[in-house]
């Protein structure tokens, strides 16, 4: 079952009255809250089941949890004494691994805790990320887009004869960049069709290109610029570059912890890997 127990499946839970519960000074987390048949439910454990719940669930108001957990873990105890003779194997065993886990976690949160990235190290990052760094090309461009290859060829006369590209887009042209100038600004490999990339990245700058067909018509291109991108900022990348610095020194830690551990396998040697499918052994009386 769902460590959660089903938190918000029952329909008691749906008609919990809230109300108030008595204060007392100074609780910590083994101020004892219930017990059942002896069994004593404290505070912590209330705590440590709300700080496990999905953040949707942890939003509720703090009476609504509140009770809601506590009648949870209440159950749980009703239900868990029901159990007759020995703890079962597979109980015992996901208890085994989540006390290792969590143990994992705190010793992880502590060693982080005392983990220091200095800006040095953050710079020294940043400069072997980008030593080679090669921007892609970007390219400025401006359009005009008609609708027939005749319109198209009759501008491209008038604009190789000296008019002015940018008016020219104002009165001809029947795309949204037509009102200004057709300018279509800075853009780069992937961010237009096909036909009309290839037609940018094959002009230099200053010339005009052929027509161009694509789904939206004829279009008469003129590339005003271009230029290689740029590496991002430090400062951009210090976010990402921190945690890589942290993982790579998590993954180190761990390495020479287990380096430095007496670690035997000689017991995993002798099974083929396919054993780990053998679920039905944790039903094993």
């Amino acid at each position: 079952m769902s460590k959660h127990l089903k938190f918000l499946r029952s329909a008691s839970f749906a008609l919990l009255i809230a109300t108030p519960s008595l204060a007392q000074e100074d609780p910590d987390i083994k101020t004892v809250l219930a017990s059942v048949n002896g069994h004593e439910i404290t505070l912590g454990e209330v705590i440590a089941v709300r700080g496990s719940l999905p953040e949707q669930y942890r939003q509720l108001p703090p009476n609504v949890l509140f009770e809601g957990i506590l009648n949870q873990l209440i159950q749980q105890a009703a239900l868990s004494q029901t159990m007759k003779g020995p703890v079962p194997d597979a109980v015992e065993i996901a208890l085994k691994n989540e006390r290792r886990s969590l143990l994992a976690g705190v010793a992880l949160t502590a060693f982080l805790k005392g983990l220091e990235i200095s800006d040095a190290e953050v710079q020294a990052a940043y400069d072997a990320k980008y030593a080679n760094f090669q921007g892609a090309e970007e390219y400025n461009a401006s359009h005009i887009l008609v609708e027939t290859e005749e319109e198209a060829n009759a501008i491209r006369e008038s604009l190789m004869a000296g008019a002015d590209f940018a008016e020219t887009a104002k009165a001809k042209s029947t795309g949204p960049s037509g009102p200004s100038g057709g300018s279509l600004g800075w853009f780069g490999a992937g961010q237009m069709v096909k036909p009309f990339e290839d037609a940018v990245i094959n002009l230099a700058v200053g010339e005009i290109s052929l027509p161009v067909q694509t789904q939206f018509g004829w279009h008469l291109i003129i590339l005003n610029d271009k230029r290689q991108q740029e590496a991002p900022s430090l400062e951009t990348e210090r976010e990402e570059l921190v945690a890589k610095l942290q993982t790579e020194a998590v993954d180190a830690h761990i390495a020479q912890l287990v380096t430095s551990a007496e670690v035997d396998r000689s017991g995993a040697e002798q099974f083929d890997p396919s054993v780990i499918l053998r679920g039905d052994l944790l039903d094993s009386e």
